[in-house]
């Protein structure tokens, strides 16, 4: 007893050579990964590029905010103020003792701490900021190729204003 069903694909020339075709195709898969995992891996390390970039960003920011509410509560143009304001910036505390600065590269020569206001004495807010300082992601085209044009560095800035709170005496 045939198949009937059989027996007609057997008939047509084209079931047969699909069927050929579905037996022969053992190496497609391997063809199939070495076409996308180039693929999946380049968008895996632009998504890992990108939460480094936005974790720097956002510890650059938290840092001029702590800068600006440290310095508001103190008179800026102190002898002190001004340097220990930019030791907190880079390395979240006032004496420079911590294990490094908050993002690498960063240096104290990367903050600017200014008084706005109509007099010296008389300062009404103080502005922080962080300029000059260059974020280098990981997958740098530049240091991989050795080609110093390819290179993905990108400037990175932050500021933080806040009123002056300070109220007490004034340093000479």
């Amino acid at each position: 007893m045939s198949n009937p069903i059989r027996e007609r694909v057997r008939r047509f020339p084209l079931a047969r050579a699909f069927r050929r075709f579905a037996r022969r195709d053992r190496g497609s898969q391997l063809v199939e990964l070495a076409i996308t995992l180039p693929v999946i891996l380049m968008l895996m390390g632009a998504g890992a590029e990108f939460g480094r970039f936005f974790y720097t960003y956002t510890t650059l920011t938290n840092a001029v905010r702590s800068g600006a509410r440290h310095a508001s509560k103190w008179e800026i143009n102190s002898s002190w103020t001004k340097p220990e304001t930019r030791n907190m910036v880079v390395y979240g505390d006032y004496s420079n003792t911590s294990n490094g600065p908050v993002v690498p590269g960063l240096t104290t020569a990367n903050v600017n701490v200014t008084a706005n206001g109509p007099s010296e004495h008389a300062i009404q807010s103080v502005t922080v900021s962080i300029t000059g300082y260059q974020y280098t992601p990981i997958f740098d085209l530049g240091k991989l190729t050795g080609i110093p044009a390819l290179s993905l560095k990108i400037p990175m800035n932050a500021s933080a204003t806040m009123k002056q709170i300070f109220n007490g005496p004034v340093a000479t």
